[in-house]
């Protein structure tokens, strides 16, 4: 049995419910970057993000035959990466978590001072995003990041679709006065 590389995930769901060690290669290629970073923004910390990432799809190919359908997979997953790195930093409440974040990606096409604009944003939005209360900081990285619909969001964090409105926006709007009081306007210069 062999794992199309452009099949559906829920096909490659199936195809590790049998035992397919291909198909969850694929299914991990697929996925592992998004997950990563929700992890990642979720517990600050890079070491624990990549820890968090082996159980995750660990559990994929423990549970593929769980899987139901009623979400899409990538939903799935986020859902179990969200309970693991909960689960964590519910264990290691006294541990300072290192923040870690990737810098702006440079765009070889930028001036260096164009280029240095862009990181100083970069670092001031992401300073912004921490301000944000973690229920607020969830909701936006999961619709803005992960491009999840607000019936995915309530899912994934298991509260109805009215509190992930109401999350989404009282977190812009507090964003945006982050935002304006750090200087930043719209777009890059």
């Amino acid at each position: 049995m062999s794992a199309n590389l452009s099949a559906s995930d829920e096909v490659l769901i199936g195809r590790i419910a049998q035992g397919d060690r291909l198909a969850m290669q694929v299914l991990f290629a697929r996925h592992q970057v998004r997950v990563y970073r929700f992890v990642l923004r979720l517990v600050g910390n890079q070491a624990v993000a990549e820890d968090l990432i082996s159980e995750v799809f660990l559990d994929v190919w423990r549970q593929a035959d769980r899987f139901e359908g009623r979400s899409a997979v990538s939903t799935w997953l986020l859902a179990i990466a969200r309970f693991k790195a909960l689960s964590t930093m519910r264990r290691k409440p006294d541990e300072e978590l290192n923040e870690e974040m990737a810098g702006a990606i440079e765009d070889k096409s930028d001036d260096p001072e164009v280029s240095i604009q862009k990181k100083d944003k970069s670092a001031a939005l992401r300073k912004c995003l921490e301000a944000l209360s973690p229920e607020h900081r969830e909701v936006i990285d999961l619709v803005y990041y992960h491009e999840k619909s607000v019936q995915e969001v309530a899912e994934i964090v298991g509260i109805p679709e009215a509190t992930v409105k109401t999350r989404m926006f009282y977190a812009r709007k507090r964003l945006s006065e982050l935002l304006k009081t750090a200087g930043i306007d719209r777009g890059w210069p």
